[in-house]
């Protein structure tokens, strides 16, 4: 992976998602997201209220319940965690992830660490800066490879305090990266300060719905390089010394789902993870 790389089209398809749901799904959205409309333009907001049905079908209507859930209860984690004192927030893999550009007051005492491949990130800027969305003061851009063990050199260029916690988030991320650099970002955050709280989403070995995704990722020349089960994985963190692991079960992300009646649906197979250094 060169610095020489095109900026990540799958992050482009993710902000898509997020753009369908504030635009077709029934109220409440189980994730408020607005500037997503912004970032991926006018023509994609006319192109998706021209074909309503695709949204409906049942493929992307369980992918999108997968990608608006996992922010949703991200940020939800970390409501918690500043509600408890954490005041940094590193989003590792952010994409065109828009939390800090839409972020409540509570937020207002954070410093939050978007940390993306370079080229990604400098397309996420200009995106930015064309859709005239403001990019707040207690946002650091940090741009950085996974792939290449820069993550804390750059991190802490920036501002990043690994003496004090953190709240870290890893959403769609770990399944492009290789195994390898998979074990550096666990093992780096197992390096930070205790009461750093870590959410992360991972694919399990091949199988379910997963293989369309999987799919159509390695077409826009993505693959997915890792996947690692919930006991792989939480024998790997209890081994790097975190305090405690949990996993989301389908019980768990009922409430976010409850009375609706679109097609948004639990999704039925574990992603999402939750550890605690």
């Amino acid at each position: 992976m060169s610095e020489e790389r095109a900026a990540s089209r799958t992050a482009e398809g993710v902000a898509l998602i997020r753009a369908v749901h504030q635009l077709l799904d029934d109220p409440p959205p189980i994730l408020d997201d607005p500037v997503s409309l912004r970032l991926v333009g006018p023509e994609s907001v006319e192109a998706i209220r021209r074909h309503p049905e695709r949204a409906r079908l049942a493929g992307p209507a369980a992918l999108r319940s997968h990608v608006v859930l996992r922010s949703r209860y991200a940020e939800d984690r970390l409501a918690e965690a500043v509600a408890r004192g954490v005041d940094q927030y590193v989003a590792l893999g952010a994409g065109l992830d828009t939390f800090a550009y839409r972020q409540p007051p509570w937020a207002e005492r954070l410093r939050i660490f978007e940390v993306d491949h370079p080229a990604s990130q400098a397309a996420k800027r200009a995106r930015l800066s064309e859709a005239g969305v403001a990019v707040p003061p207690n946002l650091a851009f940090v741009a950085a490879d996974l792939e290449t063990g820069e993550l804390a050199g750059a991190l802490g260029a920036a501002g990043f305090h690994p003496a004090r916690p953190a709240f870290v988030a890893c959403l769609g991320v770990l399944a492009y990266l290789a195994p390898a650099a998979v074990d550096d970002v666990f093992g780096w955050v197992a390096s930070l300060a205790p009461g750093t709280e870590f959410v992360f989403t991972f694919a399990q070995p091949a199988g379910g719905s997963e293989r369309g995704t999987a799919a159509r990722a390695a077409e826009l020349d993505e693959p997915w390089r890792t996947r690692l089960g919930p006991e792989a994985i939480q024998r790997r963190l209890v081994e790097l010394g975190y305090a405690s692991v949990g996993f989301i079960e389908p019980a768990d992300e009922a409430p976010y789902f409850a009375g609706r009646s679109d097609a948004l649906r639990p999704p039925g197979r574990v992603s999402i993870a939750r550890a605690l250094v």
